[in-house]
C-alpha cells in the first residue's frame, strides 16, 4: 500500500528514471546540428578527441550526450537510420546496466550502437550477445559501418569459425556473438596449457539481446564440455523394452506400473510396477544379490538400473516425438521448447537422449564425462557491467532483479500502439476450437488480411497445417523443421491474405512488415509502387492478425506472439483460441470454468468470452512462471557453491600458467604432500615409540619411489624434535628430484612441469565436477532425516573440496618423484606419447550436448591440453604393474583405483 502511495506522488520509478534521461536527450538533440556540420574525418576526428578525453580520466557519464550524437549522425549516414527520441532512452538504459523492455520494431539492434560506442571508446572491450549465430553475423555486419565512423573495430564470433579468425575478433573493440560461444570460449580458456592460447579478452562490458531468452528460459540448465565416458548400452535397450510393457496409471486408484507427474515431468513406480521391475530384471540377470542372497532395485549396486528404467519411461511418457524432439537422418535431434528451432548435434544429459535413441530404434550414443561446466547465471554475472533488451521482460522483472541484480525499465514506444488485444475465446473442446480457429482464418484471408497462428509444438503446427489445406487455405509452416527458410517466410508474413503457421516467435530476429518485405531504396519505381498497394491494402484490412491456437506456460511467451502485430504504431489484433484439452488448463487451472460451462449448458462451438476466463488462465500461468522461477533459484543456491570453487580453481590455473618460476609451484606441492604424510606417521605431541616409521617407510617407497631408512634415523638421533625428522625427508626427497631432473633443467623441465600440474588440476576438477553431481542428485533424501539439503550439500562440497585440493597435491608429488630423466643423448629414443586429451569433447547447453566436429576451435591443437615439452626419455626403474594389480602401497586397491589414477 505504501509503495503504491509513493508512486502516485512521487512517480513510478521507471517514471524518475525516465525524467532523468529526457534532459540528457534533449542536450543529444542539441548538438545534432553541430555535428551534422562536420565531414566524415570530421567525425572520426571528434571520436579520437573523445577516446583521448576518457585515456586522461574523464568519466564515460560527462560524454554520453556527444557520443550518443556523434553515433546518431553516423549511423544517418551509414546506414539511413537515425535513432529516435525513445531509442536514445533505450540507449542510456542499456548504458546504465538495466533491462530496456522494447516492443518489436522498434529497433534494438540500433538502440544498442549507442551505450556500445560509449563503452568501447573509453577502450572497454564490449560484448553484444545474440541468440543465434544468423543474427550476431548479421548484426555485426549491418553495424559495422556506424562503429567503423568511430574509429572503432568490430568482430563477429559465431560458432565454427577457425582459432585464428576468434582470436582477432576478441581483439576487436566490440565483438558480437552468442551467448553459446561466449560462456563455451571461457571454460575452454580455463582448459588451456599455455597463457598464449587463451581467447577470451576481459569481462567488462556485455548487452543481451533477447535477454529474457537467455537470462531465464536458458538459464535452468548449464553449459556444459564433457568427455566420452564408459557406459554400457545394452542397459538402455533393456530398459527400453521393460518400459515398452509398463502400464500408466490413468487415475489415483487405477491399475498401472506407473504414475507421471506432469508438472514436474517426473515419473513415479507404483507398488506392482516395483515388484514387475524387480521381477524383469532379475530374469535378465542383471540384479545384483545383496549378502541375504536376494537383491533389491534399491541397493547400490542395482541403482543405475532404476536410474535407467526411470529414464526409459520419461522417454515414452513424456518426450514426444514432433514436440521435444524430431528424427532426422537416424539421429535424435531436440528441439528447444521455447523458439521451435532445431538444435542440432546437442544432446539431453543424464542418459535421457539414450533413452529416446532406444525407444526410437536408433543407434544408442555413449553417455559423457563432464570435463568444465557453468551456468548462464554465474557467467553472466562475471562482467563488471550488464544490459540487456528485448520485447518482454516486466513480467519477469522480479527475478531479473533478485538474480542478476537488473532493473527492468519499460521504453515507451515511438508511436501509439494501436493494436486490438481481444479476450480469450474457450471452447469446450479441441475440435471446437479448430473449427473456430478455422473459420478465423478464413475470414481473414476472404478480406485479404495477413494472419499468423502461433502453436506451441511442431506436432500442433503440423495439425493445423493438414486441416487447412484440407480446407484449401493456402499457408506457410514456420517451425523447426523449416529452419533454413524461416527468415523468407517471416519476411513475407505481412503479404495480403497470407496465413503463417509459427511454432514459437521468440528471437526471430526479423521483423513483419505489413505488405511484405520492402524493396531496397534502390530498387526500381514499379516495385516500391506495388509494395507501397500492398502495404496499403493490408493496413485498409486491418493489419496483421495475431491468432494464437493455446497459451503457453509463459505469460511472456505469449507477449512475444503478440508483439508481431502492431509494430511502429501499424494497425493489428490479436486473439487466442483455447479448449479444456489445452494442457495449460488441463494441468494448473482450476475445474470451476468447466463446471460452469456444464451449468449454463453451453454448446460446444460455442465460446465463453469473460475477462474471469482470462484471469483464470493468467493466475494458472502465474503458478508455472512461480514453480519455474522457484526451480532456477534453487539450482543457483545450489551452483553458486560450485561456482565459488570454480572461481578458485580457475585462480590457481591462472596463477600456474603465469608463473615466472613454475619448479617453485611444483616444489610447493611436493613438499606439502610428504609433510602430510610424515604428520600422519609421525603425530604432532606424541612420543617417539607411537611413531609409525615402518609405515612411512613403505608409503615413501610405493608412492613415491623413494627409500628412506626413517627408523634408522630416528634411532640414531634419538631425542630430536619431530619437525627434525620432517625437514630431513623433504631435504632428502627435494634432493633426490634435483639430481634425477639436472639432465633436463631448464625451460623444458618447466614447461613439462607446468603441463603436468595443469593436467593433474584438470584431472582431479573433473572429477571433483562429477562428485557434485552426484551429490547434487541424492542429497535431496537428506530431507527424510530432518537435515537442510541446502546446507548438507554445502558442508559435504566443501569437505569434497579440500580432499580434491589434498588429491592434486598427492597425485603432483607421485607423479614427480617416481620420474627418472636421461639425458638424450644417452637415451634410447621411445615413441612419442599420444597426446592427452578427452575423447569425443561435446560442447553442450544444458543437457543438449554439441560433438566436437561442430566447433573449428575445439578441434584445433590449443584447444586441447597440450603435449609437455620433451625433456628426455624417462625410464621406469620399478618392477611394472599392471592397471588391475594390487597396489604396490598395500592400500587393498587396484592400482588403477589409488597409485595409477592419474
Amino acid at each position: 500500500m505504501l509503495s503504491r502511495l509513493a508512486a502516485v506522488f512521487a512517480g513510478s520509478s521507471r517514471d524518475r528514471l525516465l525524467a532523468k534521461f529526457r534532459p540528457r536527450v534533449a542536450r543529444v538533440n542539441e548538438l545534432a546540428p553541430q555535428f551534422a556540420k562536420l565531414d566524415d574525418p570530421g567525425i572520426a576526428a571528434a571520436a579520437v578527441d573523445i577516446r583521448a578525453r576518457r585515456d586522461n580520466g574523464e568519466k564515460p557519464e560527462s560524454t554520453l550526450c556527444e557520443v550518443f550524437a556523434l553515433c546518431r549522425e553516423a549511423a544517418s549516414r551509414a546506414l539511413g537510420l537515425r535513432h529516435f527520441d525513445e531509442q536514445l532512452l533505450g540507449g542510456m538504459a542499456l548504458f546504465e546496466g538495466k533491462i530496456a523492455e522494447m516492443k518489436t520494431g522498434e529497433g534494438k539492434t540500433l538502440v544498442a550502437t549507442l551505450p556500445v560506442c560509449l563503452e568501447a571508446l573509453g577502450g572497454r572491450g564490449v560484448h553484444v550477445v545474440t541468440v543465434n549465430d544468423y543474427l550476431a553475423r548479421r548484426d555485426a555486419e549491418w553495424m559495422t559501418p556506424v562503429y567503423q565512423a568511430l574509429g572503432l573495430s568490430v568482430g563477429a564470433n559465431p560458432s565454427g569459425i577457425p582459432p585464428e579468425q576468434k582470436r582477432r575478433a576478441y581483439q576487436c573493440d566490440i565483438v558480437y556473438g552468442t551467448n553459446n560461444e561466449f560462456g563455451f570460449d571461457y571454460l575452454r580458456d580455463n582448459m588451456r596449457h599455455a597463457a598464449e592460447g587463451k581467447m577470451q579478452n576481459a569481462l567488462n562490458f556485455a548487452i543481451v539481446d533477447e535477454v529474457d531468452s537467455i537470462l531465464i528460459d536458458e538459464a535452468r540448465t548449464p553449459l556444459i564440455i564433457s568427455g566420452e565416458a564408459d557406459d554400457n548400452l545394452d542397459l538402455y535397450r533393456v530398459s527400453d523394452k521393460i518400459a515398452a510393457g509398463f502400464a500408466r496409471c490413468e487415475a489415483p486408484e487405477a491399475p498401472g506400473d506407473f504414475t507421471v507427474d506432469e508438472k514436474t515431468r517426473e515419473i513415479h513406480l507404483t507398488e506392482d510396477g516395483f515388484e514387475r521391475a524387480e521381477k524383469t530384471f532379475a530374469k535378465a540377470g542383471l540384479m545384483s544379490a545383496a549378502g541375504d542372497g536376494e537383491g533389491s532395485l534399491y541397493d547400490a549396486a542395482n541403482l543405475p538400473l532404476m536410474h535407467h528404467l526411470n529414464a526409459a519411461l520419461r522417454a515414452r511418457s513424456l518426450f514426444l516425438r514432433d514436440r521435444d524432439y524430431v528424427v532426422q537422418d537416424g539421429a535424435v535431434v531436440i528441439v528447444d521448447e521455447f523458439t521451435g528451432r532445431l538444435m542440432p548435434g546437442r544432446r539431453w544429459g543424464e542418459g535421457q537422449h539414450q533413452a529416446v535413441e532406444a525407444k526410437e530404434g536408433l543407434e544408442v550414443q555413449r553417455e559423457n564425462r563432464t570435463l568444465a561446466s557453468i551456468s548462464f547465471q554465474n557467467y553472466f554475472r562475471l562482467y563488471d557491467k550488464l544490459a540487456g533488451m528485448t520485447g518482454t521482460a516486466a513480467t519477469e522483472a522480479e527475478e531479473f532483479r533478485f538474480i542478476y541484480g537488473l532493473d527492468t525499465i519499460v521504453i515507451p514506444t515511438h508511436r501509439p500502439m494501436v493494436r486490438a488485444d481481444e479476450l480469450d475465446r474457450v471452447y469446450r473442446s479441441a475440435a471446437a476450437k479448430e473449427r473456430a480457429i478455422i473459420a478465423d482464418i478464413r475470414d481473414c484471408v476472404s478480406r485479404g488480411q495477413p494472419a499468423l497462428v502461433g502453436t506451441t509444438s511442431i506436432d500442433a503446427s503440423e495439425r493445423l497445417a493438414e486441416a487447412l489445406a484440407r480446407e484449401k487455405l493456402p499457408h506457410q509452416v514456420l517451425n523447426a523443421k523449416q529452419h533454413e527458410r524461416e527468415a523468407h517466410i517471416v519476411a513475407q508474413a505481412g503479404r495480403p491474405g497470407a496465413v503463417t503457421i509459427a511454432t514459437n516467435m521468440a528471437g526471430r530476429g526479423t521483423d513483419i512488415v505489413l505488405g511484405g518485405a520492402a524493396p531496397p531504396e534502390d530498387a526500381e519505381p514499379q516495385a516500391r509502387a506495388e509494395w507501397q498497394q500492398r502495404h496499403d491494402a493490408v493496413v485498409a484490412a486491418g493489419g496483421l492478425r495475431i491468432i494464437g491456437s493455446e497459451r503457453h506456460e509463459s505469460r511472456r511467451i505469449d507477449n512475444q506472439l503478440r508483439g508481431r502485430s502492431g509494430r511502429q504504431g501499424d494497425p493489428g489484433s490479436s486473439v487466442f483460441y483455447l479448449a479444456f484439452d489445452d494442457s495449460l488448463l488441463r494441468i494448473f487451472a482450476t475445474k470451476h470454468v468447466a463446471s460452469m460451462m456444464e451449468r449454463l449448458n453451453i454448446e460446444e462451438d460455442e465460446p465463453i468470452e469473460a475477462r474471469m476466463v482470462s484471469r483464470t488462465i493468467e493466475n494458472a500461468q502465474r503458478k508455472v512462471e512461480a514453480r519455474n522461477f522457484d526451480i532456477r533459484k534453487q539450482l543457483l543456491e545450489y551452483d553458486d557453491i560450485a561456482n565459488e570453487q570454480r572461481r578458485l580453481i580457475y585462480e590457481q590455473r591462472e596463477a600456474i600458467l603465469a608463473a615466472a618460476d613454475i619448479g617453485a609451484v611444483a616444489r610447493e606441492l611436493r613438499t606439502e604432500h610428504l609433510r602430510g604424510l610424515s604428520e600422519r606417521c609421525l603425530p604432532p605431541d606424541t612420543p617417539e615409540e607411537e611413531w609409525r616409521t615402518a609405515e612411512l617407510e613403505r608409503a615413501l617407497a610405493a608412492e613415491m619411489r623413494l627409500r628412506m631408512p626413517v627408523a634408522e634415523w630416528v634411532a640414531a638421533e634419538e631425542r630430536r624434535p619431530r619437525e627434525h625428522f620432517v625437514e630431513k625427508i623433504v631435504a632428502e626427497a627435494e634432493g633426490d628430484f634435483e639430481r634425477k631432473t639436472a639432465p633436463a633443467a631448464g625451460e623444458r623441465l618447466d614447461g613439462f612441469l607446468r603441463s603436468l600440474v595443469l593436467s593433474v588440476v584438470d584431472d582431479c576438477w573433473r572429477n571433483h565436477l562429477s562428485g557434485l553431481d552426484a551429490l547434487r542428485q541424492s542429497i535431496g533424501l537428506r530431507g527424510m532425516a530432518q537435515k537442510n539439503p541446502k546446507q548438507e550439500y554445502k558442508r559435504e562440497a566443501f569437505e569434497m573440496f579440500n580432499r580434491m585440493l589434498d588429491e592434486i597435491r598427492a597425485t603432483t608429488a607421485r607423479a614427480l618423484y617416481a620420474l627418472t630423466v636421461r639425458a638424450e643423448a644417452e637415451a634410447r629414443e621411445l615413441p612419442e606419447a599420444p597426446e592427452s586429451r578427452p575423447r569425443n569433447v561435446r560442447y553442450h547447453h544444458g543437457g543438449a550436448e554439441r560433438p566436437e566436429g561442430a566447433a573449428a576451435d575445439a578441434a584445433s591443437p590449443e584447444a586441447a591440453p597440450r603435449r609437455p615439452a620433451k625433456v628426455g626419455t624417462i625410464r621406469r626403474t620399478a618392477p611394472k604393474v599392471r592397471r588391475n594389480d594390487p597396489c604396490p602401497c598395500g592400500s587393498g586397491k587396484k592400482y588403477k583405483k589409488c597409485c595409477g589414477k592419474l
